[in-house]
């Protein structure tokens, strides 16, 4: 019987068997291991260099003369092939920091390692990442590189604190435009508890000087659900208001409204042009991490 790849367990129990590098290399040599070569990726442009082979390279282009003659192991690259230039956009705001079940990763901690994980793949097919993390103003920004120390310091951007007050979308998103000068790609996690018209600005903008926008809109079950519960004081942990509340006199409401939510930001980076999915913090990385191969960008193409 075969072994579950890291891709595809519960985050939670994942999360607890090591640090967050670790956890990004076990995902990410998971997801390359499951994943299906799209036809599209086609190597069918014209030669531009030799790169080490990976696992989950297509055989046919290795390059078997050099592996006679030299022992090394390459693949060709093609013009295609050459480095994309993606920024990754962390929302680590307060209320990115909840969670609404103790064996649960919080948001934040979710998006964290699917961050990482989704920086390591791509800087394994050797396109250029960048990083920037956001609350209230900007916390971190890691200009996007392609060379080997480029991990390093993600990682240890991932590791700065956070937490504000509030969650300014529409400037993270234009800060990182201003870092992806040649047509790439965009990638915003956060929990989108804020207007969705900055963030709609911000995504078309970008869509309109060449770049691929991702929203993966990161969310926690309890948000959805509304669980049981008895009577409860709920407080907003960024604003500190509190609402005394009994579930069950406001969890239809709860839903519809949260429904009604999701469509609208759905709608609104749909018309702007961006690609929008949820995530939510129960389910294996590796699902998450597939909408990154859907984005158009030849640096998602894994």
């Amino acid at each position: 019987m075969s072994q579950p790849r890291a891709d595809q367990l519960d985050p939670a129990v994942l999360a607890a068997l090591g640090h967050l590098e670790l956890v990004a290399r076990w995902v990410v040599d998971g997801f390359i291991t499951g994943l299906h070569r799209s036809p599209r990726k086609g190597f069918s442009v014209e030669f531009a260099e030799h790169r080490p082979y990976m696992p989950g390279d297509d055989l046919r282009y290795l390059d078997w003369r050099i592996a006679g003659r030299a022992d090394r192991w390459v693949v060709k690259q093609f013009e295609e092939e050459t480095n994309a230039r993606a920024m990754l956009v962390l929302d680590v705001s307060a209320y990115m920091q909840w969670t609404g079940d103790p064996s649960r990763l919080s948001k934040l901690a979710y998006a964290e390692r699917l961050a990482s994980a989704m920086a390591l793949l791509l800087l394994r097919q050797r396109d250029a990442v960048g990083l920037v993390r956001f609350d209230a103003g900007l916390r971190d920004v890691v200009p996007p590189r392609s060379q080997r120390g480029q991990w390093r310091r993600l990682v240890a951007a991932f590791g700065e604190p956070g937490g504000g007050t509030a969650s300014n979308v529409g400037d993270a998103l234009a800060a990182a435009g201003k870092l992806v000068r040649r047509p790439g790609f965009v990638v915003l996690l956060s929990d989108l508890l804020t207007d969705p018209a900055p963030a709609a600005d911000a995504a078309r903008t970008l869509r309109a000087r060449g770049h691929e926008v991702l929203v993966l809109h990161v969310m926690d079950p309890a948000e959805r659900d509304f669980p049981e519960s008895g009577e409860a004081r709920y407080r907003d942990p960024e604003s500190g208001h509190e609402v005394p509340a009994s579930p069950g006199d406001v969890r239809t409401t709860y839903r519809t409204t949260v429904q009604e939510a999701l469509a609208d930001w759905k709608a609104a980076l749909g018309r702007a042009g961006a690609r929008y999915a949820l995530a939510y913090t129960d389910e294996p990385f590796g699902r998450a991490l597939r909408h990154l191969v859907g984005v158009n960008g030849r640096g998602a193409m894994v």
